[in-house]
């Protein structure tokens, strides 16, 4: 997991201990079911099970890998919409390429986030580049979904570039840590992501035997996602491993210890951590579209097959071989048969799902 390391983590700033700091108890620990997206590259769900009340304002999260392609297999997405949310893809290992029909994307890779906010609609698509497939290799991520209140669901496309060098380090206070700040704020350490809901966002590396007490703001919830190795969540020291998702309550502070002993391929316990205000609004999601009520993702949908969220770009004309209407109308995404293919490439729910 290159992503983002030190040489020395003793200079790095370290987190501080806040005397009289309430640990969050743990709500809940669950277990992401795996399976496959786009065309075809395994992912972990990492918020199946949890109610989307207790994850306000996070809709969806997958782990993307870890995976070893060999040459010709690497794989992405097909051209795909979205409206309402915000997408954050962040890389560990491996390179992935994002185009959109506004001409906007770019390139990803070692310890890189991109953020993009659909908001009143977009199309794009998410690809290994042609060298890595060629040639195979390493491939880790994550990609979360950031929901949007009302008043900004309609608001224009946009991207930001998150790049490994710029984001903020820290450690736990005993050093046993590294923490990389993507987005939000850490006992007065800012990361460099701009975000659209206040959120917080963390990739953690604990070394075996050492403990991370995170302070944490009060008015944010609290998700960590271990993405390797194994430890105890909370002060309850309950045991979590890989591919399990614990939801903290209330407090101040994140506690979590990995053990003493991890396996070889694993030698540190890696976490994604991330928290935020809630919005507090009701959501509709179904598919690609996360809105405020049914009917507005219906008419995401509607307006989608009348290619009012536009079309794929001639200059991508190669991609567009392979669009999301495989009855072959062409490269305007529109016809009765997107309604169904589109709901295939995030794993997202197939009926409308309220919260």
């Amino acid at each position: 997991m290159p992503a983002v390391s030190v040489a020395d983590i003793t200079v790095v700033p370290r987190v501080s201990e806040v005397p009289g700091a309430r640990a969050r108890s743990v709500i809940s620990i669950t277990t992401a079911p795996q399976g496959f997206e786009g065309e075809g590259f395994p992912v972990r769900r990492a918020f199946a099970g949890v109610d989307l009340a207790q994850l306000d304002p996070f809709i969806h999260l997958d782990q993307m890998g870890e995976v070893e392609y060999a040459p010709g297999e690497p794989k992405g997405t097909p051209w795909h919409p979205h409206r309402g949310f915000e997408t954050v893809t962040y890389i560990i290992d491996g390179i992935f390429d994002h185009k959109d029909n506004n001409g906007g994307g770019g390139t990803i890779s070692n310890g890189d986030t991109q953020w993009m906010t659909a908001g009143a609609g977009i199309l794009h698509i998410e690809t290994p580049p042609e060298h890595l497939v060629m040639s195979g290799g390493l491939f880790h991520g994550f990609q979360l979904w950031v929901n949007l209140p009302a008043a900004k669901k309609w608001s224009a496309p946009a991207y930001q570039d998150v790049r490994a060098k710029d984001v903020a380090l820290l450690s736990s206070a005993d050093g046993g840590a590294l923490i990389r700040v993507i987005a939000g704020d850490v006992d007065g350490h800012t990361g460099p992501g701009t975000t659209q809901t206040p959120i917080t966002l963390i990739h953690a590396t604990v070394a075996a035997g050492a403990e991370l007490r995170l302070p944490w703001r009060r008015d944010y919830n609290a998700l960590v996602y271990t993405m390797a190795g194994h430890g105890f969540v909370g002060e309850e020291e309950r045991p979590v491993h890989t591919g399990q998702l614990t939801l903290f309550g209330e407090g101040d502070s994140i506690v979590v210890r990995a053990a003493k002993n991890q396996d070889a391929r694993s030698p540190e316990m890696e976490l994604f951590i991330l928290g935020g205000e809630p919005i507090k609004e009701p959501v509709a999601w179904m598919g690609p579209f996360v809105m405020n009520t049914k009917r507005e993702v219906l008419q995401a949908f509607e307006d989608f097959q009348k290619g009012l969220l536009g079309s794929i770009p001639a200059i991508y004309k190669d991609d567009a071989k392979k669009p999301l209407n495989r009855s072959g109308a062409g490269t305007k995404l529109g016809g009765d048969s997107q309604a169904a293919d589109i709901l295939d490439v995030h794993g997202a729910p197939t009926g409308v799902q309220e919260g």
